[in-house]
């Protein structure tokens, strides 16, 4: 147990902006699925970062990768040859089954490219009308929170104040095909963005088979299937993918998150390469995308998720975390959904936030999705002996409600 540094909640409120609902938790170190704060208490993760920690905290393999890269190079810019971004893309490429890679820094920086992309393929392959191209996506989405993201978005939590939007984009219900061929035929649509499991809206699985026909509709009309994975990608659903459930293959899939081990924002737009030669040189870049040091660890997260199967791991104990929680019989719960270690008890009332408070009090890391939905997203290294362990939690928490 280490003295906690003096007034750090203090000077968080009185320097640093509010634009997130802080946990009474001052945060010393972590490890694995845990967390440590400076009175020696321990948490076990289940939110990891918005699903970011794939690897846990401190995964030995890529904190080594971070270290070695750093005896050579650190941030250097994209215009340089290196063998790190060089051996990244080949990776993205073989582990998507599509062909080129733009490495950025965030999820946003991700969906603002497939924006650009999708808008190109419409003038250029398309021949949309020029300042005509529209982009459908799906009411309740999240792919961030730049003015262009939250013009996408339908929740007035994250546009109210920020007007006026980027135009262009047509909102279309999740997880139903009619309205999918009606945006995409009346309109002549370049793209279809999408995130294949919503998952900051509670993450809402669509109908099986939802995926596969939508495939067939953008194949058909030659629409653009771009699918923002940067939350169920890398393994996080129980396959690499989410879209491997219905062995479809994108023109274009978004990546950030667990793409960057848990130690560093990196981020990727993957396609084919009819799409990504849309884009010459000035057409997009980043500062700091595709630097070395990020290249590095995002290669090795990427073998370290093949070598130790965590796919697989998601899929088995992401299978017992929801049987396991279908088992507590409450009247606050209208349901447990999930897939993979991607998992959401929908409540009747809204108390998501009150719910998280108590699970935090008996040292459970959860986040509140919607005022009625709470997540469990925990590192897809865990295991059922910690798995159990926030079992026995979360279930004396909800006997304990009334």
């Amino acid at each position: 147990m280490t003295t906690i540094p003096e007034n750090i909640i203090e000077k968080t409120h009185k320097f640093a902006a509010s634009i997130y609902h802080n946990l009474p938790i001052v945060v010393e170190w972590a490890d694995g699925v845990w967390v440590y704060d400076y009175d020696g208490r321990y948490y076990l993760d289940m939110m990891a970062n918005w699903s970011a920690l794939v690897f846990g905290h401190r995964h030995p393999r890529l904190v080594k990768a971070l270290v070695d890269q750093l005896q050579r190079t650190g941030v250097m810019p994209a215009m340089f040859y290196t063998a790190e971004r060089a051996g990244l893309c080949e990776k993205l490429a073989d582990l998507t089954s599509l062909d080129k890679a733009i490495i950025l820094n965030s999820g946003v920086e991700a969906f603002e490219a497939a924006v650009k992309i999708a808008r190109r393929w419409g003038y250029e392959i398309r021949h949309l009308p020029n300042n005509r191209a529209k982009i459908v996506v799906c009411k309740n989405a999240f792919h961030g929170r730049s003015v262009t993201a939250v013009s996408a978005a339908s929740d007035e939590k994250y546009r109210k104040g920020f007007s006026p939007f980027t135009p262009g984009f047509l909102k279309i219900p999740f997880g139903k095909i009619e309205p999918v061929e009606e945006a995409i035929i009346c309109y002549d649509a370049a793209a279809f963005i999408l995130e294949p499991v919503q998952g900051e809206a509670g993450v809402i699985i669509p109908p099986a088979g939802y995926l596969k026909r939508v495939r067939e509709i953008c194949t058909e009309t030659r629409t653009l299937l771009i699918l923002d994975e940067v939350q169920t990608g890398m393994g996080r659903t129980g396959k690499n993918f989410a879209y491997e459930h219905e062995e479809i293959r994108p023109d274009v899939v978004l990546l950030g998150k667990g793409l960057g081990g848990g130690l560093l924002p990196v981020s990727a737009v993957v396609g084919k390469s009819v799409v990504m030669s849309l884009l010459d040189p000035g057409s997009h870049g980043s500062t700091f995308g595709g630097n070395p040091l990020a290249c590095a660890v995002a290669s090795e997260a990427i073998d370290v998720l093949n070598d130790q199967q965590l796919a697989g791991n998601s899929s088995k104990m992401g299978t017992y975390f929801l049987e396991e929680l279908r088992k507590i019989e409450h009247p606050l719960i209208e349901e447990v959904r999930g897939i993979g270690l991607f998992i959401a008890i929908e409540l009747n009332k809204n108390k998501a936030r009150a719910v998280c408070d108590l699970l935090f009090k008996k040292q459970v890391l959860c986040l509140p999705r919607k005022e009625h939905i709470i997540s469990f997203a925990p590192p897809l290294i865990i295991n059922k002996d910690q798995i159990d362990w926030g079992l026995k939690r979360i279930r004396s928490v909800f006997e304990g409600i009334v």
